[in-house]
């Protein structure tokens, strides 16, 4: 497969790599004998709400910025060109909406599944699809980011992808089931600087042997890969400003304002500021970590400008550039291919476990605690929760095995990946800004919306055929003469194979650069724009559906519990509410609490709402 044998991973890499997984399952053996030992949900999934806003932040990056950075960021600078360093300023602009306008609300609620919010302000069924659809999400998504790290150990090491997914799975699986989310968080950093290490060892090695950091841009710019400027407003071209300041500002918005791995970290902080400070912070990092990664695809490419390993026979996908590089360039420096697959294994662990207790917290709080107490009439006792919790994390760990042998068929890892959160992520921030954000709507049309917002985003977004990418052009003027001395004692299938896979990939770039009309007009649209269809669709229909609903039935006006929407609309739905319905007094608040209705009253400057049983029947809603 190369220069050399790939197989060749020495003893010490095996050791740094070994000792990674070590330090991280330690950790979860740490917090499992210290503190609560995670007994309760509260400390089990809400780390106890008195972690430090440090490691929030940093684990806030590593949730979602794992190996699919590593390998794709690379992969994309490397083929396609820069262009898409331009969605790191979405990131900046995004923040600011997600601290202060989503953040607040969830916070006052302090309920251990964002999608309690959803009950509160449309009913059971609107939170019932929000949780289902999230759930989906993320298991295909853990899919993949266990499926890219085992590409890099089998191109580094020459190891079977099974052993790469099960040692991935089953230690990420050890740890975040017996230490809950403090495990987690702490892993998060640890990993995290591992990421870091990895991106600046191939960076520092491919600077110094092009000459300097210079010289490493001038190669790109002589390769056509350095391109900042495309402002062109057609959809199809798939990396605009347009599409990824768009698209890329409500994929943001759609992770960190509303998923539940997300909101479920901001809220083991103690207060709303603490919180807000962790969310800012996690911006530059998670921008610092982006841009060197796209750095490291251009140094990259000052290596293989002359011979593209693609096109040499070398790799069978770009997503395996980067740990090709790692094997020809640093297998002289005994430890450091091995503290490069460390790295890799670190972005698949860190977020592989933010999934798996996001997951277990999700199906907790929104299937086996509602489903408990309708059969059994009595909430569930909290000391079974921590117990129920734990098995539910394991059993998130071993899903996410089986899913990553499905990933290698949905392409390259980075698209792949943005194609998953964009037709569900788009849908479901489309759901949380109806009900933050429209007073008038209500749960038909709610979730009416996001069920017509998730098809249409699931068809557009896997639906087919589609027109190939375009890549950038590659050379393989420069190959040495021993890659085609390997090329040539190849055996007869195998160099039909290679010839095969040259072939289609010619043929493919030949395609997009034809810009053919055969294909269908929704699906020749940029993947970037995904997101924005299903959350527009979805503001729209239920919108409508809601206007319409209410017209027909004729029904009363509905006030609302102001804390229930965004400051920038709470004030509007505080004088609406006090023009329409004042405040109750003592006699009807008894009588309300006796029916089973509890309406929450915060006081403007409180951070959160005072404590409450989630199993008791709440309304949020009080008809005129």
């Amino acid at each position: 497969m190369g220069e050399d044998d790939t197989g060749a991973f020495s003893t010490w890499d095996y050791v740094v790599l070994v000792a990674m997984l070590l330090i991280s399952a330690g950790i979860g053996v740490y917090y499992r004998f210290t503190g609560g030992r995670q007994k309760t949900t509260q400390e089990y999934l809400l780390g106890d709400r008195n972690l430090s806003v440090f490691p929030v932040s940093i684990s806030l990056m590593a949730s979602f910025m794992s190996a699919i950075t590593l390998l794709g960021v690379t992969m994309e600078n490397y083929a396609y060109g820069t262009q898409f360093v331009v969605i790191n300023f979405s990131y900046g602009l995004a923040t600011p909406i997600a601290a202060y306008c989503f953040l607040p609300v969830f916070f006052k609620l302090q309920a251990t599944s964002a999608y309690h919010y959803l009950e509160l302000r449309f009913g059971r069924v609107a939170r019932l699809a929000a949780s289902i659809a999230f759930s989906l999400q993320m298991v295909l998504y853990m899919g993949i980011v266990v499926y890219a790290p085992a590409l890099a150990l089998e191109a580094v090491t020459g190891l079977s992808k099974t052993l790469s997914v099960l040692s991935i799975g089953l230690v990420c699986t050890f740890y975040s089931t017996i230490g809950g989310m403090k495990a987690v968080v702490v892993t998060d950093v640890f990993q995290s600087l591992l990421m870091f290490v990895a991106v600046y060892v191939v960076i520092i090695k491919a600077t110094i042997d092009a000459g300097g950091l210079a010289e490493v841009w001038e190669i790109a710019v002589n390769g056509s890969r350095v391109e900042f400027d495309n402002f062109d407003p057609d959809p199809t071209v798939r990396h605009t400003w347009w599409s990824l300041i768009i698209g890329g500002g409500l994929t943001y918005l759609s992770l960190y304002a509303v998923n539940q791995a997300q909101v479920q970290r901001l809220l083991t902080l103690k207060d709303l500021k603490k919180s807000q400070r962790a969310l800012w912070i996690s911006w530059p990092v998670l921008t610092l970590l982006s841009l060197s990664t796209s750095f490291s695809g251009l140094a990259i490419y000052s290596k293989y400008s002359g011979c593209d390993p693609l096109k040499a026979g070398r790799i069978s996908a770009y997503d395996q550039l980067m740990p090709l590089y790692v094997v020809d360039s640093l297998r002289h420096l005994p430890g450091l291919p091995g503290l490069f697959v460390a790295g890799i294994f670190s972005g698949s662990l860190s977020t592989v476990s933010s999934a798996v207790n996001s997951l277990a917290a999700v199906t907790l709080e929104d299937y086996f605690k509602p489903a408990y107490a309708s059969l059994k009439g009595t909430p569930l006792p909290e000391v079974w929760s921590g117990f129920i919790s734990k098995i539910l994390a394991l059993l998130y760990g071993l899903l996410c095995l089986g899913m990553a042998y499905a990933a290698e068929y949905l392409g390259g890892v980075l698209q792949a990946s943005l194609t998953i959160f964009g037709v569900v992520g788009g849908p479901l921030f489309g759901l949380f800004t109806l009900g933050m954000f429209f007073p008038s709507v209500n749960q038909i049309g709610a979730v009416t919306g996001l069920l017509i917002g998730i098809a249409l985003s699931l068809w557009i977004g896997f639906g087919g055929p589609k027109p190939p990418p375009k890549m950038l052009p590659m050379s393989t003027e420069s190959c040495s003469p021993r890659i085609q001395t390997d090329l040539l004692n190849m055996s007869a299938s195998s160099r039909v194979q290679m010839t095969r896979l040259i072939q289609n990939a010619t043929t493919e770039v030949t395609r997009a650069a034809d810009s053919s009309d055969d294909y269908f007009l929704l699906y020749k649209l940029s993947y970037m724009w995904y997101v924005v269809i299903g959350f527009l669709v979805t503001l729209l229909v239920g919108i409508i559906v809601s206007y319409v609903i209410s017209w027909c039935r004729k029904e009363p006006d509905t006030v609302h519990n102001p804390d229930l929407f965004a400051p920038l609309v709470r004030g509007y739905v505080k004088r609406r509410y006090q023009t329409k319905a004042p405040v109750d007094d003592e006699d009807e608040v008894a009588m309300k609490e006796k029916n089973g209705i509890k309406i929450i009253r915060i006081d403007d400057d409180a951070d959160r709402v005072p404590e409450y049983n989630e199993n008791q029947k709440l309304s949020a809603a009080t008809p005129l």
